[in-house]
């Protein structure tokens, strides 16, 4: 196994997904394409994890680097590769699946809820996700940006604002619009110079729920790197 981790920008990277890897001995690459490293071959990893980041899909003729990601997950997803996105990572999977992405209209950002599809339940990725004995989890949010579900693809998540907040493609791709990656110090170090954000509040929150959201990521984690 080699897990390949894709960076879009130096601020969002791969949090808990690292402290998993590490702790299981997994080896694992962190890559920037923003930063201009090389787009490696697909045979040289397993697992494919696409992170953040403040750039558009739909601007993709601003920034190179997406297009060269783009063709990495169609590659991957191509080679039977197992995949993962996470926000933008989530938007660009979509994108290469044939889906569209576009502007929301209205941002979520903090601590919300998603309801988990009857197939996230079964999912053996996707169920660890779920609060105790509930169909919901709850999630650190950040985007405006939205995308359709793609053609072949299973919705996972839906929340008030958003139906599509997660999908499977195939038992080996997962987008998930939200970061389960994420810690107290990772949202705060996010959020810090947001205007219009009560951070009190959700820093306050962070340190509450992150034991239990520590540990069901775990369990996402530990199904997925397989």
């Amino acid at each position: 196994m080699n897990v390949l981790i894709v960076k879009n920008i130096a601020a969002e990277g791969p949090g808990t997904i690292e402290d998993h890897l590490r702790s299981q001995g997994l080896p694992f690459t962190v890559i920037d394409l923003r930063r201009g490293d090389p787009l490696p071959d697909p045979g040289s990893f397993t697992h494919l994890v696409i992170m953040g980041g403040p750039m558009a899909v739909y601007e993709m003729h601003l920034h190179q680097h997406l297009k060269n990601e783009a063709l990495l997950i169609e590659q991957a997803i191509k080679a039977g590769k197992r995949v993962l996105g996470i926000c933008l990572g989530a938007q660009m999977i979509a994108h290469v699946l044939g889906a569209r992405v576009y502007a929301g209209g209205k941002q979520e950002v903090g601590w919300y809820e998603v309801e988990l599809s009857d197939a996230a339940m079964e999912d053996p990725v996707m169920a660890p996700l779920a609060m105790p004995g509930s169909q919901t989890a709850e999630v650190f949010q950040w985007h405006g940006d939205t995308f359709d579900l793609p053609a072949g693809a299973v919705r996972l998540a839906s929340s008030t604002l958003y139906q599509n907040q997660a999908f499977s493609f195939s038992d080996r791709v997962y987008a998930l619009q939200f970061h389960i990656e994420v810690t107290p110090s990772i949202v705060n170090g996010w959020l810090e110079h947001e205007n219009g954000i009560d951070l009190r509040t959700i820093n306050a929150h962070s340190h509450r729920i992150y034991p239990a959201y520590s540990s069901r990521a775990q369990g996402f984690y530990s199904s997925f790197f397989m």
